[in-house]
């Protein structure tokens, strides 16, 4: 019997070990176009990638680890490292497009060649909503409330058993950290139209392919999303200057572990 628990447990053991082991994963954005510069970065440990022209990468990763893909041609995507593509050694990601759509425009076919006189005619219906009316509204699709475990999930008079689940299950705490990810990513967007890659290398010193994770340690541990949120680009700007020491100094006390 003794023997036979030393067996599981070394069988346990060594599976756990396989499982953190780190490895260096090829990878490929297989998407037709626009696929250099898309970048690659390890949630877990912040290791960071950029894809060449080819949309070829390699990053070092462990299984349980999230690398998260963004790009300005593309939607953010997440990609969880799991053992099979540990064993293989090849992770292979296809992207969705981000697609900046307009209405359909129909022209008629007695135009005259004149603008203004060619627009007073269109016909435009559209239903009447919020801002005819004067009054604030929301625009976009809603999102799913998370209700507070006492008094909306469990009340004195009621149990709201699908809300129970979700809690239980850990939906909702998923739920949360993928708005927290998803706002950040918007963030860190919007910094590098604002702030590109030229400005942060040459005013902080921090390299073209760490931008991206330059800006998400800034989000992480300082007021940076509230302060750019609010248009305060002094503070924002006053931020970078006071991480980017740490940060680099980071780069390269990894730089020297790897080495």
């Amino acid at each position: 019997m003794k023997t036979n628990l030393t067996i599981v447990f070394c069988v346990f053991f060594i599976a756990a070990k396989i499982a953190a082991q780190t490895t260096t994963l090829q990878g490929k954005v297989t998407n037709l176009e626009d696929i250099e510069g898309i970048h690659v970065l390890n949630n877990n440990s912040r290791n960071n990638s950029v894809t060449d022209a080819f949309g070829n990468f390699s990053i070092r990763a462990k299984v349980s680890d999230t690398l998260v893909f963004s790009s300005v041609h593309y939607l953010p995507q997440k990609v969880e490292v799991t053992q099979a593509i540990v064993e293989s050694g090849i992770v292979v990601v296809t992207l969705e497009k981000l697609v900046n759509q307009l209405d359909e425009v129909f022209l008629g076919s007695n135009l005259s060649g004149d603008l203004t006189k060619d627009t007073e005619g269109i016909k435009v219906e559209r239903p009447i909503n919020f801002f005819d009316l004067g009054i604030p509204g929301f625009q976009g699709e809603p999102e799913e409330k998370i209700p507070t475990v006492l008094g909306q999930t469990i009340g004195p008079t009621h149990v709201d058993f699908e809300a129970l689940y979700k809690h239980l299950s850990g939906y909702y705490k998923k739920l949360k950290i993928k708005r927290k990810w998803e706002a950040q990513n918007n963030t860190v967007a919007r910094i590098l139209y604002a702030f590109d890659e030229d400005f942060l290398e040459e005013a902080y010193e921090i390299p073209k392919d760490r931008t991206y994770d330059f800006i998400l340690f800034c989000i992480e541990t300082t007021s940076l999303q509230k302060d750019f949120n609010n248009e305060n680009n002094g503070i924002v700007q006053d931020i970078f200057k006071e991480q980017a020491p740490i940060y680099v100094s980071r780069l390269q006390t990894e730089t020297t572990k790897r080495e």
